[in-house]
């Protein structure tokens, strides 16, 4: 049976009434001397047109890699990649690099994590912008310079006409970030990746960064999967938030649902360890205590339960399944859920014996209100 193509220039073989992005059970895994790197393990979600998702998790937890996966941005040896892709109702997993070429950049796109090695440091920024117009545009050559003197005017860079003659090394971390996203945009994609986009920036110009992505965002009403380890980033710039660690899916939700009635205790942990400008100086910053596990050998029951202050036997015995929460559209995977009873009763025998069932030493963790005033 001959496959659906979703090359070409008309993009024939898509559904356009479909969803943009729908993955389904995608997994990744690096085969190494050491074993086989189960680096994204089961990851399944939705996302449609001129929507933002947030996927958060600390540094080793799947992030980077399911967004390459997804566009098929892996290397050719040793990797297993396996699961579903559909792109406007099209299945793209194991489409040729011919027919890829045709989606990347013009249907989806990336603005990777350091934008001074994902630029060519020998090409002038004009030369980098216009090589996908030419590509997927079939523009000629002044058209070409038009528009990129117009992508680098959109993204807020002063004397485009300057920067188009310049290398990237002749400017600041903040421009050439901005160019990488102009190059990103250049064909109007309907789906941006942004891979920790402002890991290499000092904080203000992060903030202008992320405003910036949200305002284009929106002025072109493209599909966006923001990646990050900072719950902070993504509180007010996207419509769902989905939390990775080691590989999996470890709670999704709406955005406001996520922050005002998150269970997974990996989601609170990752929140409690943001510092709060209210704080008294000096005061001891929260920690995630451990460290991730061997994607080799990882865990036989939850894969936080090593770290987890709620942890009890079962946690360390068996793998809880994703399941749903009482507010539509929020998943979780946890036996004894933040702020449910199960989750209480489990963190007031932890704290009353000193240790979690992990042996993570509880003693000095703040009792949530709820327990407040229970011996």
């Amino acid at each position: 049976m001959s496959r659906k193509v979703i090359g070409g220039p008309t993009g024939t073989g898509r559904d356009p009434n479909a969803k943009l992005l729908r993955v389904v059970d995608i997994k990744t895994h690096f085969r190494t001397e050491k074993g086989t790197v189960r680096a994204v393990d089961g990851v399944s979600f939705t996302l449609d047109r001129g929507r933002t998702l947030g996927v958060v998790g600390e540094s080793g937890s799947g992030k980077t890699i399911l967004s390459r996966s997804i566009m098929g941005l892996l290397p050719k040896r040793n990797v297993v990649r396996q699961g579903h892709v559909y792109y406007e109702g099209t299945d793209i997993i194991g489409l040729p690099d011919e027919e890829m070429r045709h989606v990347w950049g013009s249907e989806m796109a990336m603005v990777f994590q350091d934008p001074m090695t994902s630029l060519n440091p020998v090409k002038k920024i004009g030369k980098q912008i216009t090589e996908s117009l030419f590509l997927h545009l079939h523009m000629d050559k002044q058209d070409a310079h038009d528009t990129a003197l117009a992508l680098l005017s959109s993204v807020g860079i002063p004397e485009p006409e300057q920067r188009l003659n310049e290398y990237p090394h002749q400017l600041s971390g903040g421009m050439r970030q901005r160019v990488v996203i102009a190059i990103a945009l250049a064909c109007g994609p309907k789906l941006l990746f942004a891979d920790e986009p402002t890991t290499a920036l000092d904080v203000t110009v992060q903030a202008q960064i992320l405003n910036l992505l949200q305002q284009l965002q929106r002025e072109r009403h493209m599909a966006m999967i923001l990646v990050t380890h900072d719950l902070g980033v993504v509180a007010g710039r996207t419509d769902e938030i989905a939390v990775m660690y080691a590989g999996k899916v470890v709670e999704h939700a709406p955005t406001p649902v996520l922050f005002s009635n998150m269970k997974m205790p990996y989601t609170e942990a990752l929140l409690s360890s943001i510092p709060k400008l209210d704080y008294p100086s000096h005061t001891r910053l929260e920690v995630i205590p451990g460290r991730p596990p061997d994607l080799i050998n990882p865990p036989r029951g939850c894969r936080f339960a090593p770290r987890c202050k709620y942890a009890q036997e079962r946690c360390l015995n068996e793998e809880p399944p994703l399941i749903a929460a009482e507010t539509p559209g929020h998943m979780f995977r946890c036996w004894f859920p933040v702020g449910s009873p199960e989750g209480e009763e489990a963190l007031s025998r932890n704290l009353a014996a000193g240790a979690s069932a992990s042996g993570v030493p509880v003693t000095d963790v703040p009792m949530p209100a709820s327990l407040a005033g229970r011996s």
